[in-house]
């Protein structure tokens, strides 16, 4: 949960960096040299500088100066001159500015205990509780990468099991298995495979447990869907179009008819977005009810997040099953943090689990094979 410092004196020195790199710096992150676009002309290692991002993407690379639309970060220190940032010297990495007075409190948990903790946003580690993995049972995330679900996954399981991960995207893999490695997960197995084509129908031998897969394989499956990625915070710079937006019901359409074969009866199947549209969530929920009449909707532990959202066709009894974390029932725009100073704190604890990313989760049963 964040709080906005005021009164921060803005400095005659400044940098400007990206809205990505923006992005980060509210979440508690220092700038890394990759992500400052500009600097003021005559900005020296060790300076006390004022941090912009550039929302629009409009500044230009290296230019001394930008009075366009540009949001305050807060202040820094920065750990090199001007000169040397733009020095055109490839190898050039690491901190740029080490951010002294961030607009937001967000503590940076960058290198802390890096064996022993993974960060992950609150419904984000919600979901795996919701799936509620046992150890011995073979588990299947459908789309896993980077991993922080999958591992949190086989640390519920005691590391006991199995538990396949896959993404198309061979980097992303990759990453799982450090994670996975650096955690000390040993029942984790990714492989670079597109879960759209998880399924087949045909025995194949010496497949060593490998994709694809033949139905009823798994015990517990979690699709945590491809998505427009609305409820991703902080977030400055919106770049969806509507087609964007409206592209991935399909793809996750086509992956829930995947999971939903893959899964044995008795099976849990935990349906995830990062998103706040009610065509990837809700509307989702309705179709897969009508579409496969095996799936039954399960009410969830825990529950922290709000009920789902009507419109789609929904029981209001179905819509308790769901859950829904929606940043915007809560009325912080402004809050100084010295405000809260009396607050109780059971009143803070609510505020904690609601001011977080837009999320939703749908946990699904399914009674009998299709």
């Amino acid at each position: 949960m964040n709080f906005r410092r005021k009164n921060i004196k803005k400095q005659q020195c400044e940098a400007i960096v990206g809205a990505q790199c923006g992005n980060a710096v509210l979440r508690g992150a220092h700038v890394y040299v990759p992500g400052i676009v500009s600097a003021s002309k005559f900005m020296k290692a060790g300076d006390v500088i004022s941090v912009y991002s550039d929302i629009k993407g409009k500044c230009k690379k290296g230019a001394k100066e930008f009075d366009e639309t540009k949001i305050f970060l807060g202040n820094g220190i920065s750990e090199l001159s001007r000169k040397e940032l733009f020095s055109g010297l490839p190898e050039l990495k690491g901190i740029g500015i080490r951010m002294t007075e961030p607009v937001y409190l967000s503590p940076s948990f960058d290198n802390v205990l890096p064996g022993y903790l993974f960060l992950q946003n609150l419904p984000s580690a919600v979901v795996a509780h919701v799936l509620n993995p046992q150890p011995g049972e073979k588990i299947l995330d459908l789309c896993a990468a980077p991993g922080g679900k999958t591992t949190h996954i086989a640390a519920l399981m005691h590391d006991q099991g199995e538990v396949i991960a896959l993404d198309k995207v061979s980097n992303k893999v990759e990453k799982i298995r450090q994670n996975a490695l650096l955690l000390g997960l040993n029942s984790i197995r990714a492989f670079c495979f597109d879960g759209t084509k998880a399924l087949r129908f045909e025995m194949v031998e010496d497949t060593d447990g490998e994709p694809p897969f033949l139905p009823e394989s798994f015990d517990r499956i979690l699709l945590d869907a491809p998505c427009s990625g609305m409820g991703q915070r902080p977030n400055m710079a919106c770049t969806w179009t509507l087609k964007e937006v409206t592209s991935y019901q399909p793809l996750q359409r086509k992956l829930f008819s995947v999971a939903v074969q893959l899964l044995k009866p008795g099976g849990v199947l935990v349906y995830s977005t990062c998103t706040v549209t009610l065509a990837e969530n809700e509307e989702q929920v309705a179709w897969a009810l009508r579409t496969f009449p095996c799936l039954h909707l399960q009410y969830q532990e825990p529950q922290i997040g709000g009920e789902g959202m009507m419109g789609a066709g929904l029981s209001f009894e179905q819509l308790k099953q769901l859950q829904r974390f929606d940043p915007s029932v809560v009325p912080l725009p402004d809050t100084d943090i010295n405000s809260l100073r009396d607050t109780r704190i059971e009143d803070m604890i609510w505020l904690a689990n609601k001011d977080c990313i837009g999320f939703f989760i749908a946990k699904f049963v399914k009674c009998k094979s299709i």
